[in-house]
């Protein structure tokens, strides 16, 4: 069996893993990135990349169902899914082939294969061992399954939904967090009767009470219908459409299943544990720098408990790369990671809930200021409804930002300044925001909260 060395090995070449890959490259470090798939990983090939191409797609159908609203005239003939999965398949080739290039360009070596870790330092690829002076472990996750509901023909995971070649008279998704309110919203706009089952009592049950009201009303709106507080307790699936039985005893029919239940990391079977990595429900166990129990092994993304999303796995590759190379880097704190659902209206936040705030410093302690978008000169143009709301410490920063609406995700950046920052609404109040865009709602909020509101009551 022959054996490369290099300074770092990657295993998993997804958001984390590329990116710490990168990262390394610029540091002067020599990197084997092994990656089974495709790099790019779950963002890329099956989650974040095509999945908001099929919301786009949904949301020209909405554009031109609504043409005649704004002065067009134009009629939807059809939902051709051929050229619709034909143009989203083109986005995520280029955006691979774009990052191929990138990666032979700088120097790091892809190694394709199933890859497992080894005690010493060493990765395992087939008949080919990679040693390390540092070891990157970036297996992100894996669709989570439902005892009671097995995957196949008419019941869907997220990754087969988004191979789906018609569009389903009806389809019943089982999860109301953010993959099944994304589903919700390309189906429905494609011409789907489309039933969300949420086993607790709201949609996106860790965002902000406010914003999971919000959407759950712009969806009984689009016609998206809600149940809450059960769960799945069987599936019946034949030829031509699937039964869902509910823990009321109650059952729902249509043509076919999503199972939405989130994702789990993909640590199981890859010699992590035997190699001395130590795991807790299937994630791994990391200091807050993202040191393993291992030495010398480190754990990026969606293995390491907390918010799985890509962007969060950039910054652990990047900060990771960096501290290898004994550089000085500030743990990252989850609480300023944004998190956006792009389903339609999107839901866009970063910091604490309301009641997060309250709960850590007390009801007295807390201010909140919300701008309807109703409001917004923008936002009227786009049709689009929602809010923009400022959690902050009375007298104090900005703690968390919450925004409802069309398009909402593009501002979240500057939430994420605020609460990254501790900025307080006083002192960035005086900032412009341009006019007229969705933002001013943003800046309408602070400004309510440093007692000086313009448009607000």
């Amino acid at each position: 069996m022959s054996e490369d060395a290099f300074d770092i090995v990657v295993l998993g070449g997804g958001s984390g893993g590329y990116a710490a890959a990168l990262r390394a490259r610029e540091l002067g470090r020599t990197v084997a990135l092994v990656e089974r798939d495709q790099v790019g990983g779950t963002c890329l090939h099956r989650g974040c990349v095509p999945t908001k191409a099929l919301l786009h797609s949904g949301e020209v159908a909405d554009v031109v169902r609504n043409a005649a609203h704004h002065g067009v005239s134009a009629s939807l003939d059809a939902i051709d899914m051929a050229a619709v999965h034909d143009y989203r398949r083109k986005i995520v080739s280029k955006k691979h082939a774009g990052l191929t290039g990138l990666l032979a360009a700088r120097g790091v070596v892809t190694v394709a294969g199933d890859g497992y870790l080894e005690p010493g330092l060493r990765v395992r690829v087939g008949g080919r061992t990679l040693s390390a002076s540092d070891i990157i472990l970036a297996t992100g996750g894996r669709t989570r399954e439902l005892a009671d509901v097995p995957l196949g023909g008419r019941v869907l995971s997220s990754d087969t939904a988004l191979e789906l070649d018609e569009v389903p008279s009806s389809v019943i998704i089982l999860g109301g967090g953010v993959i099944g309110v994304e589903f919700a919203s390309i189906w429905r706009s494609f011409g789907a009767e489309v039933t969300i089952i949420e086993p607790l009592a709201r949609l996106l049950p860790s965002e902000d009470e406010a914003s999971s009201a919000a959407l759950l009303r712009a969806f009984r709106k689009r016609g998206i219908t809600t149940t809450f507080g059960v769960s799945c307790t069987g599936v019946d699936a034949s030829d031509d459409h699937v039964t869902v039985t509910l823990s009321d005893g109650s059952t729902r029919t249509a043509d076919y299943v999503l199972v939405a239940a989130g994702r789990v990391p993909a640590t199981a079977d890859l010699g992590f544990e035997e190699a001395g990595v130590e795991l807790a429900a299937g994630f791994v166990v990391t200091d807050a720098e993202l040191r393993t129990t291992a030495p010398h092994v480190w754990a990026v993304g969606d293995i390491v408990r907390g918010p799985q999303l890509a962007h969060r796995g950039f910054a652990h590759g990047i900060a990771v790369a960096e501290r290898i190379a004994g550089l000085s880097v500030a743990p990252l704190d989850d609480n300023s990671v944004p998190r956006v659902a792009y389903s339609s209206p999107e839901v866009a936040s970063v910091g604490l809930t309301t009641a997060a705030a309250v709960e850590r410093f007390g009801e007295d302690a807390v201010q909140v200021a919300e701008i309807p978008l109703a409001a917004n000169a923008k936002s009227e143009i786009l049709g689009t409804t929602g809010f923009a709301r400022v959690v902050r410490r009375r007298e104090g920063p900005v703690l968390g930002v919450h925004l409802v609406g069309d398009r909402v995700g593009e501002l979240i950046t500057e939430g994420q300044l605020l609460v990254g920052w501790d900025a307080h609404p006083e002192d960035v109040a005086p900032l412009i925001h341009a006019h007229p865009t969705q933002s001013e709602s943003l800046g309408e909020a602070l400004l309510l909260l440093s007692g000086k509101p313009l448009h607000a009551i």
